[in-house]
């Protein structure tokens, strides 16, 4: 079984990222550690500090974007949670209740893949490249105020 090496982050759909700040910044004090627009998919990812994890406000860019679509389904709300691996496509392949390959993707410059296949207890579950260096050793685990 793959080894999980820590919750990386929780991914929270948007519709507007800006909207949103306005409760996870302004209201709960969270700071914004980053924030990048992807090509494919069209999306906007902003990662807010929260000690020893990322909220990740994941804002569809392009209205044809299977992110949009699910928006309209389910609403805002949560996406997804991502766990820092060691190899990536392995544990996501591994993770795969059906056998279906991963696909390679990207967030704050790491390699990133969703784990394929129908959802296990209506919870996506993705994984993302574990860097020690970053993810523990200058990482406190909570937050300074």
């Amino acid at each position: 079984m793959t080894v999980l090496r820590r919750l990386d982050h929780v991914a929270v759909a948007v519709r507007n990222t800006e909207d949103a700040l306005r409760y996870f910044r302004d209201r709960l004090g969270l700071e914004v550690a980053s924030s990048e627009e992807l090509d494919s998919p069209r999306v906007r990812l902003t990662y807010l500090d929260a000690g020893n994890a990322y909220i990740q406000l994941l804002e569809p860019l392009d209205g044809g974007e299977p992110l949009a679509r699910w928006l309209e389904e389910n609403g805002e709300g949560l996406h997804h949670i991502c766990f820092g691996v060691d190899d990536v496509l392995g544990a996501s392949g591994e993770l795969a209740v059906d056998g279906t390959p991963p696909v390679a993707g990207s967030g704050r410059g790491r390699v990133s893949s969703f784990v394929p296949g129908a959802l296990q207890h209506g919870v996506r579950v993705e994984c993302t490249e574990f860097r020690r260096e970053e993810d523990v050793d200058a990482t406190p685990g909570w937050l300074e105020r």
